[in-house]
């Protein structure tokens, strides 16, 4: 028998009525027990071929475990894992194990989530704040991340850091490298250190990131240490080509560590530090003729632009000619490497772009941040961040470079050893 009530629920005063978050979970559910179901079949169908002593299949399903909530971008998603059963026992008692690679055993939030508590960290929120702050974001059941909590997932990534600091370098060959040093003041118990970043592109083209570390500033002692220590675990090639901003620190270390590497200024910093030597009513006009320059066709247009520019503007404003004019070679090595790569090789955008929003924050911080944790929160930041890295325009090209082939212009040039008979 029903039975009826007239008593109407009331919206809880946190609760927000939101249709179309309900129908992209409602999705999200489906898509996600979808790929868990079919994750599961194809391995099954990998195993089809194991019997056992009878004929019968060897694995077999064995239901689900039990539903369990996964905390999303988008919040709250329940799901359940396929079981398989091993129903037959080796000699050593062995059993194969089923262990899913979208839904882990012990998984209960996203790894974006993980990703996320570092850009909150940086931006001046607190740990104590963490559970408010993502309650916003995903509602009432966000998952806990209280102080403890937070503190126990900072002991896991210092033990990642560690693993990731030992790593064998030996089979890698970095053929490009981009290197910058970021001040996060905002959070930082001692302003004179700043987090010193290394990132790698490889002849596949893929960029990763090779070193980082906290240092004194962007001393040459500190930029030498870290260059060094990627040499010691079997960085022995030398990169093709650097890309930096004018921290002179790091260019002496370089020459120092790998004398063979060219230099290469990052042209966005050098438009800046340029456009800050002249009056705001000049700048605009400066930066379309600095353009110019590195956007030339090929070295020649490039060095005929930068005359048009010192002649242009020269008499009037001779020290943002000075600043262009002093660092012509660096600021055009490019131009010797594959046109491909001209745009990956003109700014160290790749690590300005991770610390876009966070490194000048100096409003809204409760307390300083220790250098441990500060350096933990930058490294997970950047590992979540190379994972959207740009790959190399034109791939498999640079290794050439040293074995016979240079490129002007861009354009690849075969080098005939002079002994070579015609």
């Amino acid at each position: 028998m029903n039975e009826h009530s007239n008593i109407v629920p009331l919206r809880q005063p946190d609760e927000i009525d939101d249709p179309l978050t309900n129908i992209l979970r409602s999705g999200a559910r489906q898509l996600l027990a979808q790929a868990v179901e079919m994750e599961a079949e194809a391995f099954l169908a990998a195993m089809k071929g194991l019997k056992r002593p009878d004929g019968r299949d060897r694995l077999v399903r064995h239901g689900h475990g039990p539903v369990r909530t996964i905390q999303t971008g988008i919040g709250a998603v329940e799901v359940a894992r396929v079981k398989i059963r091993d129903r037959a026992v080796t000699s050593d008692g062995e059993r194969i194990r089923f262990t899913s690679a979208i839904l882990p055993l012990w998984a209960r939030r996203t790894k974006s989530l993980d990703a996320l508590l570092p850009v909150l960290y940086l931006r001046g929120i607190s740990t104590g704040d963490f559970q408010e702050a993502l309650a916003a974001l995903l509602g009432k059941d966000a998952p806990n991340l209280s102080p403890a909590v937070v503190s126990r997932l900072t002991t896991e990534w210092q033990l990642e850091y560690e693993r990731w600091q030992k790593r064998d370098l030996s089979a890698r060959r970095y053929v490009y490298v981009w290197a910058d040093g970021v001040f996060l003041q905002a959070r930082m118990e001692d302003h004179s250190e700043c987090m010193l970043v290394l990132i790698g592109a490889t002849p596949e083209g893929k960029k990763e990131l090779i070193g980082f570390q906290v240092g004194v500033r962007e001393s040459t002692q500190s930029w030498h240490e870290l260059l060094v220590e990627a040499k010691t675990r079997g960085l022995k090639i030398a990169p093709e080509i650097a890309v930096g901003d004018g921290a002179l620190g790091f260019w002496k270390a370089l020459d120092e560590v790998f004398p063979a590497t060219r230099h290469q200024r990052c042209w966005v910093h050098k438009t800046a530090n340029i456009l800050n030597k002249v009056a705001v009513s000049v700048q605009a006009s400066m930066k379309k003729d600095l353009r110019e320059v590195y956007l030339a066709s090929n070295r020649a247009s490039a060095e005929v632009a930068i005359d048009v520019f010192a002649e242009k503007y020269g008499a009037k404003y001779d020290k943002a000619v000075e600043c262009l004019t002093k660092d012509r070679d660096a600021m055009l090595a490019f131009y010797e490497f594959p046109a491909e790569h001209w745009d990956h090789l003109g700014t160290t955008n790749p690590i300005e772009s991770v610390f876009a929003t966070v490194r000048h924050r100096t409003v809204r911080t409760k307390g300083s941040l220790s250098s441990t944790t500060a350096k933990l929160m930058v490294f997970k930041l950047l590992c979540a961040a190379s994972k959207t890295w740009r790959r190399l325009k034109g791939t498999n090209q640079l290794p050439k470079v040293s074995a016979g082939v240079r490129f002007e212009n861009g354009i690849e040039v075969i080098q005939v050893p002079e002994n070579h008979a015609a």
